[in-house]
Formats: C-alpha cells, structure tokens, sequence
C-alpha cells in the first residue's frame, strides 16, 4: 500500500471516529441547519462548554468544523460544517480494468443481466460467460431486460474460456460459478438463480440487487486504457 493510500485510510478513519459520538453527532446536526457560536451551541444542546470543547476538538481535528471570527465584535467565533463534511467517506478505487467479465454457471440470466446493466453505467465494457452454458438464454432473462429496458448484447451463453481475456476483472455472480473458479474471480455476489426459483418476481429481484451492486463498484473502478 502506498503512502498516499495510507493516509487516505486515516484519513476516513478519522472522519468514522469523530462521527461515531452521540453528542458529536447532535453537534453535526445542529450545525446542519445552521452556524452557531460556542456558547449558543452549549445553550442549544444542554451541555457543558468543557465538554463541548472536547467534542468540537475532534470534529476539528477530523476536519469536519471550522471556525470564523464574527464580522461584528470580532471577539465571538462561529462554528460551521465544512461543506460535504457529512458525506460518506468514499473507498478508493479498486483498482485498474479494461473489460468486466461477468460470469454465472449457465450463463443464461444473472451475468447477462449484470453485464447489460454495467454497460449501461460505465465506459469500462462488460460482457458474460458461464462455466456449464446453457443452449439458450432463459426466456425469464429476456422477460426482465424488456421490462427494465435492458439491451442484451449477445443473444445465446457462451463458455468462459470463448470470452475471457487474461487482463479481465472477472466477477461471479453466483455461488457456483465462484467456487468453481477459486481465485480467478476477483469479486463474488452471491445472487440468487432467478432461473431455479421461476417467476417474474425473482428475475425483478436478481436485476434490483445486481443494479446495487453495479451501482457500488463502477465508481471504483478506474479505466485502464
């Protein structure tokens, strides 16, 4: 890890700590809505200056409050939320990929359904393959991309080994096909088979979850072409 890495890692560490306080969250909270002098602060939250120093220390010190000194008598200071300072910490990126390859067993549902919805989130391409593909995809697959307005790119499952390119970032999308490939993967969701289960509702279900999961990753992962 390097040294910049580090420091981010302490960085947003610092930021949890400072955050995970009942009292500095009312003091975030309060600030939220609004800037507040020391003195008005204790007033508003019933606590005492000492202790009120303390916790505005660390929310300092984690750079999530400043201070300013009042325009009118010059003596009193104001306190206010550094902007976006209640944001949640972004993780980092991942690391560097030129093509997702999203792979399930038959390759006939969840890895074609998270590879049209990757496609449709990020510049990085994505395509799918199965360890054991089926003859077709799922009718139930296609059912799903019609109603979520998902294209599918390729029309029929294909064998891991057809599709995979050495620099791949390869994610299984299920339990089998995760176990089966042992390290090869660098990520695993554990989906549930739309297909065993049946049903229009759980091809609704498998698309919801892999959006999430979608939706999480693609900001960490960088282009690396």
């Amino acid at each position: 890890m390097s040294s910049e890495e580090t420091a981010e890692l302490e960085r947003r560490a610092a930021v949890h700590a400072a955050l995970a306080d009942p009292a500095r969250l009312q003091v975030t909270d309060a600030l939220a809505d609004g800037d507040a002098s020391p003195s008005e602060l204790a007033a508003m939250l019933g606590m005492q200056s000492n202790l009120l120093a303390h916790h505005l220390h660390v929310l300092e010190e984690a750079g999530l409050v400043v201070r300013r000194r009042s325009d009118g008598d010059r003596r009193r200071t104001y306190l206010r939320l550094v902007p976006g300072a209640l944001d949640s910490p972004a993780r980092p990126s991942l690391w560097a990929a030129s093509r997702v390859l999203f792979v399930c067993t038959a390759n006939s549902a969840r890895s074609h359904l998270a590879a049209a919805l990757w496609n449709q989130a990020s510049k990085i391409p994505a395509v799918s393959a199965g360890t054991h593909p089926a003859p077709v995809i799922d009718p139930g697959t296609i059912a799903a991309a019609r109603r979520h307005r998902l294209p599918l790119v390729r029309q029929r499952p294909r064998q891991l080994a057809e599709v995979r390119h050495d620099d791949d970032m390869i994610v299984a999308v299920c339990d089998l096909a995760h176990e089966e490939l042992g390290g090869l993967a660098a990520l695993h969701w554990s989906v549930p088979d739309p297909v065993g289960a049946g049903g229009p509702e759980n091809f609704d279900a498998a698309v919801t979850e892999l959006r999430r999961r979608v939706g999480l990753l693609v900001p960490r992962l960088a282009d690396a072409c």
